[in-house]
């Protein structure tokens, strides 16, 4: 049997965190290990739960998500984070990322596609909603003509098989899917993400997105 992945739900909505766990505790290789309803109980929990991802909406009383996201990457908990979000709420999502987030899930993604985001976060991936991707990126980064020339740029300075990745990470496609797309091993994707991550200096797969829809790519 494999290692099972431990989960935390952070969630003010009761209703929400029942549906959460029903979803996620069908499956034998998840653990649900804590749940919280507020950011502050949140960092109780996962300091003695130690779960190893931790689903977490945004806006809660006393502390919300993104100051809790924050807090924990302060502090250092080896935590992968994913923000449960709605339409609107699109710059907080990208704070949230910025603050130590590996990825994001609409409250309203299928019971399969969220235990699937789990599964592909504990295994190190970051998840990017592909329903949602280009309006996050287009509403955060405004399309200016001094963006799109600088990601036009950076993108040249890529191989034609990292660019096809790079763009295929722009549309929200996991690893396993830019595999199956573009023919070629998992393995070899991931090194190819990780010269595209240092050839555009981002960190994680919200950055490379962004640069691509700047350059207006995404949908090739």
């Amino acid at each position: 049997m494999g290692v099972t992945t431990r989960v935390a739900i952070v969630d003010d909505d009761a209703l929400v965190r029942a549906g959460l766990r029903m979803i996620l505790g069908g499956d034998p290789s998840l653990s649900i290990v804590g749940e919280a309803s507020d950011g502050r109980e949140a960092l109780d929990m996962i300091a003695t739960a130690s779960p190893h991802v931790v689903l977490m909406d945004i806006r809660m009383p006393v502390l919300d998500g993104l100051e809790t996201t924050k807090a924990l990457t302060r502090r250092g908990d080896h935590v992968r984070i994913i923000v449960l979000t709605t339409f609107d709420t699109d710059e907080l999502v990208v704070t949230a990322l910025r603050h130590g987030a590996v990825g994001f899930l609409l409250k309203d993604t299928s019971p399969s596609n969220i235990v699937d985001a789990v599964r592909r976060v504990a295994a190190g991936e970051s998840i990017l909603s592909p329903s949602v991707t280009a309006q996050l990126i287009a509403k955060v980064t405004g399309g200016s003509d001094a963006q799109r020339e600088r990601a036009v740029v950076l993108l040249e300075g890529l191989t034609d098989r990292e660019r096809e990745v790079a763009i295929a990470v722009g549309r929200g496609l996991s690893n396993t899917e830019i595999s199956a797309e573009l023919f070629m091993g998992v393995a070899t994707v991931k090194t190819h993400l990780g010269h595209v991550f240092v050839k555009l200096d981002a960190t994680n797969r919200v950055q490379v997105a962004r640069v691509v829809h700047d350059a207006e790519l995404a949908s090739d």
